[in-house]
């Protein structure tokens, strides 16, 4: 026992002294603690976008004071056009869309983000059960019934998968360029290599090779694995152009990686910077949590962030079986974050350790 506590002690003091993992085990998930719950303490049920497809009767006939009431939750908009309806709901262009058969109301939603499909229906709910109380006396009048607009064998994995490997395809990059770069300055490998008759650029580009086919196998890896049939995760039409979405992302992670480790005089500077940059970008871009149901003016700033871009990209072609042309705009976003943050790194770079 004498041992063990002896032992036990020498352990906690090593640790207390350690600032590096005080810092990532108490004090970095506090703060973060911190920073989320004081973003979403006050955060109320979002508003939510809701088409109503021709004439829905508890809509149409509620009275004014209770339209004012769901009018601080629901903003509904009027459509004849059914399939452009369900379109805009599947793309999640709006929350739901309405319509009403007989005394049957029945609620599209789509399954591409469950916390909004969640709030929406049971908005939706509360609607019909006031029209229902508003028939005085009488037994319930108006039945909702749900219906997701994607094909109902769609599992969670289906949207789960992009968000977990937009934060590990990030991760690799930036903590890889990062290490390395800091790793080949202090151990004097950089000088050595730009006294080599090997071009530098020839060095570099290998490096970027060699991140862009990790980023392929991991990418396999993750599909892979999410196709099993445990997973059950069906891949769309256009799938395959996550990979060239991939290969963009990993060229913005890789240069941010390259700049932090630009300016990074140590493993351990380099490290804590992109776990800074990492963890708040992984929250911010949707990779664990639905960002539409953030703060108008933080969904703005997670603008910044090229995950949410990369996330977004591969959440269109991979669960919403949209075209090429949709992720465009994305590819190009991620692009360009590439090109300026090398255009940053190359001039904050220095071959040798100051």
């Amino acid at each position: 026992m004498s041992s063990f506590k002896s032992l036990a002690r020498a352990m906690f003091l090593g640790f207390r002294r350690d600032r590096g993992a005080l810092f990532f085990t108490i004090a970095l998930p506090l703060l973060f603690l911190v920073a989320i719950g004081g973003l979403f303490a006050q955060q109320s049920t979002p508003r939510s976008k809701v088409l109503e497809i021709g004439a829905v009767d508890v809509v149409d006939q509620m009275p004014a004071n209770m339209r004012a009431d769901f009018g601080k939750s629901l903003k509904i908009t009027k459509t004849t056009d059914r399939a452009a309806a369900l379109e805009k709901v599947k793309k999640g262009d709006y929350d739901a869309a309405l319509e009403q058969t007989g005394d049957q109301v029945v609620i599209h939603f789509s399954a591409a983000d469950q916390v909004k499909s969640g709030t929406v229906q049971g908005q939706v709910n509360g609607l019909v059960q006031a029209a229902n109380q508003a028939a005085s006396g009488q037994a319930p009048k108006y039945r909702l019934r749900a219906e997701q607009v994607e094909d109902k064998s769609l599992k969670a994995i289906q949207y789960i998968t992009p968000g977990v490997l937009g934060w590990a395809l990030a991760s690799a990059g930036m903590f890889g360029a990062s290490a390395t770069l800091v790793t080949w300055r202090t151990k004097g490998i950089l000088r050595r290599l730009r006294l080599s008759p090997v071009p530098i650029r020839t060095v570099f580009a290998a490096r970027v090779a060699v991140s862009l086919g990790t980023a392929l196998v991991q990418t396999v890896l993750f599909i892979g694995v999410a196709t099993l049939p445990f997973f059950g995760l069906k891949l769309s039409h256009y799938w395959w152009m996550a990979i060239p979405i991939v290969l963009c992302g990993v060229l913005a992670f890789l240069a941010i990686g390259m700049l932090i480790g630009a300016w990074a005089k140590t493993q351990e500077a380099a490290q804590a910077v992109s776990q800074i940059v990492v963890l708040p970008m992984a929250f911010l871009g949707g990779s664990f949590f639905p960002v539409d149901q953030a703060p108008k003016w933080l969904r703005v700033v997670s603008e910044i962030f090229p995950l949410r871009h990369l996330n977004d990209g591969m959440l269109k072609v991979m669960a919403r079986g949209a075209g090429p042309a949709s992720v465009l705009p994305q590819m190009g976003i991620l692009l360009g974050f590439a090109l300026v943050a090398t255009v940053i790194a190359v001039r904050v770079f220095r071959w040798e350790q100051i």
